[in-house]
């Protein structure tokens, strides 16, 4: 029961956008790719679905695992970047070929768990702090104006003679409120002062694990360092800084990190969501030899996890039954029939990306709120430089790119990148003695700077 008021009450905090919403919020950033827009959409609304059935049912629904199958360069990795954004829960983004590297033949694909914990803890820790930041705030105000008005010491006096106290106090608290005014009204900012803030002092010693086994020399560090006596820090500070320093001390202070690490857990394996990249490289086929056999290694240490295990973190275990993976990758020299059956059949949903053409080149390099055009022509006015781009260079540029592509290997919208580099090299190299001045970039612009390079076929394998 406690599980469940704790999930709910994290799901209830915030709104929780609807399939259609992510969808249109994916389109501002992401041209085209329909389909997996809406797999993804309905993959993260299901998510706040099954935390509002019964709590006799909600274990027993499993969540839907995606595989996203398409070339290099049309938005697979861009999907999930966004996503993380739009999914209000714990997500972490891991390539699967990191898990192929010599010395680690899939023994610490757990790590993707302790990760995704670690970035649990960390939002439920901001949101506590945020909760708390008045408290804070104040308690630190307190501590500042004791720094820049210390209270009366008392003064041992003979027996017999009654001090004044009422009117000491009444003359000190009245000072203290004059100056909680001008602090408040920024009239102190410009004075310093010397606080003394908590500073744990690092273990001085290299723990050397064995290849693979990193996170455990990490948690030997922080156990060691938990035995090191704790040391105050006097720093000389303006006052706005030192109150900065002392609120996140007062709120740390004020921030249960045991009750955080508990909700964290409950929120990675409840609303998790794991984006493994590249699963491709460990698909191998049948009869396969030498780094193969690695990669079927790698899907067998994988599947228990996408399957539903226990997983131990500093912060405790976590279960995957209930934890979201979406994989992808580009299939060139496999195809996902390679993939062992097992490890297939835990991603049920499958969407295809189709590859990029000329014009959704033109759609991406205008309709994005990060447009790369638009990208450089912030950059420019950096330097004074006023850039600008006409249709047809846009269309130009598209067709270069969807050219090259077709002629080398095709790396999607990538291209642009390289394509839009070599086309404003020289701008951007003598833009700083370009003060005030405004380029117009149009058709003839692009042709006359790429086409030398375009028409030599060996020449743009190596530059385009």
């Amino acid at each position: 029961m406690e599980k469940a008021v704790l999930i709910e009450g994290a799901m209830a905090s915030s709104h929780v956008m609807t399939p259609r919403e992510i969808v249109s919020e994916l389109d501002r950033y992401i041209v085209g790719q329909h389909d997996a827009k809406r797999a993804v959409a309905i993959a993260l609304r299901n998510r706040w679905r099954r935390q509002n059935v019964a709590p006799e049912l909600r274990d027993e629904i499993a969540p839907k695992n995606i595989l996203m199958i398409g070339p290099t360069g049309v938005g697979k990795t861009e999907i999930a970047r966004r996503l993380a954004r739009l999914a209000q829960a714990p997500f972490v983004k891991v390539e699967a070929s990191r898990y192929t590297e010599v010395g680690y033949v899939g023994r610490d694909v757990e790590s993707m768990i302790r990760d995704l914990a670690e970035i649990a803890v960390k939002m439920v820790r901001e949101e506590e702090r945020a909760r708390v930041a008045i408290q804070a705030r104040d308690a630190a105000e307190e501590r500042l104006l004791d720094i820049l008005y210390p209270p009366p010491a008392k003064v041992r006096r003979a027996v017999g003679i009654a001090p004044d106290a009422a009117a000491v106090g009444d003359s000190h608290a009245d000072t203290r409120e004059k100056l909680r005014k001008l602090l408040r009204q920024g009239n102190l900012d410009d004075r310093e002062v010397e606080v003394e803030t908590s500073a744990q002092s690092a273990p001085m010693v290299e723990v050397l694990a064995p290849q693979g086994m990193e996170e455990m020399g990490a948690n030997m560090r922080e156990l060691l360092g938990q035995f090191m006596p704790k040391k105050s820090k006097r720093q000389k500070v303006k006052v706005p800084q030192a109150l900065e320093l002392l609120t996140q001390e007062e709120a740390a202070r004020l921030v249960d990190m045991e009750k955080v690490a508990h909700e964290a857990i409950e929120r990675a394996e409840q609303s998790g969501i794991v984006f493994i990249d590249e699963i491709d490289k460990i698909a191998g086929r049948e009869a396969a030899h030498g780094a193969d056999v690695s990669r079927e290694g790698v899907q067998r240490d994988l599947l228990p996890i996408v399957e539903g295990s226990t997983v131990n973190t500093k912060y405790g275990a976590v279960r995957t039954d209930h934890i979201l993976f979406v994989a992808s990758g580009a299939f060139h020299t496999s195809k996902p029939s390679d993939l062992i059956p097992e490890f297939q059949g835990r991603f049920p949903i499958r969407v295809e990306l189709r590859a990029l053409v000329r014009e959704d080149f033109i759609r991406i390099l205008t309709e994005p709120e990060n447009a790369l055009t638009r990208q450089y022509v912030a950059l420019m006015e950096t330097e004074n430089v006023h850039l600008t781009f006409t249709t047809d260079a846009v269309a130009a540029l598209a067709e270069i790119a969807a050219e090259v592509n077709s002629r080398s290997e095709n790396i999607g919208a990538r291209r642009l990148h390289t394509v839009l580099e070599r086309l404003l090299e020289e701008l951007s190299f003598s833009a700083p003695e370009l003060n005030d001045r405004t380029v117009t970039v149009d058709s003839d612009y692009v042709h006359q700077r790429l086409d030398p390079i375009v028409k030599n076929e060996d020449l743009s394998r190596y530059i385009l």
